[in-house]
C-alpha cells in the first residue's frame, strides 16, 4: 500500500474557518467508511489528561526516548513531551479532541471511501486510497515538525491524480496554497 498525496489549501488562524473548509470537503466526499486518525506531540499535563479523559487508548511515545512508551507501560505524564496517535476513532470524538489540545500541535485525519467524480480535470471518483482531508492544529506540516500559531488544511490525493487536489480547492472556494507532499501515513 503507497501513501497518498497532500497539497495545503487553506492556512489559517481561525479554527473555526479551517472546520467550515473541512466541512465543505466531507460533504461531497462518500462518507462510508468515515474513521478519523489523531496524533498530537503532547507536552502540557492538562492536554494529556484532557485527551486521555477522551481517547484513553491511543498509542504514545517519549519524544527523545522511544524507550518510554505506552507499548511499555510507562506513565505518559512522567515523560513528557510525547507523541501521542489513535487510529480508526469516530467522528464524535473531533470536537473533545479539539477543545482537549487547545494550543497543542496535532493533526485530525478524516479518512473515508472517496472522492467524487472531477470530469472537468478527466478524473472519475477516486477511491479510498488517497481520500483524506487533514486539518494541521497549530502546525504547518503533516509530520508535526512545523509549529505555528495557526493552522492548515490539506487534501489527500492519489499521486497520479493530482489534478484532483485543485479542483477540490475550487469546489469549497479555496485553491492550492503550497506544493504537494508525500502523506507520512
Amino acid at each position: 500500500m503507497s501513501n497518498s498525496y497532500a497539497q495545503p489549501i487553506l492556512r489559517t488562524a481561525d479554527l473555526s474557518e479551517a472546520l467550515r473548509a473541512v466541512d465543505g470537503l466531507l460533504g461531497i466526499a462518500d462518507l462510508g467508511n468515515l474513521e478519523i486518525d489523531y496524533e498530537a506531540l503532547i507536552s502540557s499535563p492538562v492536554a494529556l489528561e484532557g485527551l486521555l479523559g477522551l481517547l484513553p487508548y491511543g498509542t504514545w511515545y517519549a519524544k527523545g526516548d522511544e524507550d518510554a512508551s505506552s507499548e511499555a507501560g510507562n506513565d505518559p505524564a512522567a515523560h513528557l513531551p510525547i507523541r501521542w496517535s489513535s487510529w480508526a476513532e469516530s467522528p464524535e470524538t473531533v470536537p473533545g479532541f479539539l477543545a482537549a489540545l487547545n494550543d497543542t500541535p496535532a493533526t485530525v485525519r478524516w479518512d473515508f471511501s472517496g472522492w467524487p467524480p472531477a470530469p472537468e480535470v478527466g478524473l472519475g471518483g477516486g477511491g479510498t486510497r488517497g481520500a483524506f482531508v487533514t486539518l494541521c492544529m497549530n502546525v504547518h506540516d503533516l509530520e508535526l515538525e512545523q509549529p505555528a500559531a495557526d493552522h492548515m488544511v490539506y487534501v489527500h490525493v492519489k499521486q497520479i491524480e493530482a489534478e484532483r487536489a485543485p479542483w477540490l480547492a475550487e469546489q469549497v472556494g479555496l485553491r492550492v496554497i503550497g506544493d504537494m507532499v508525500e502523506a507520512p501515513y
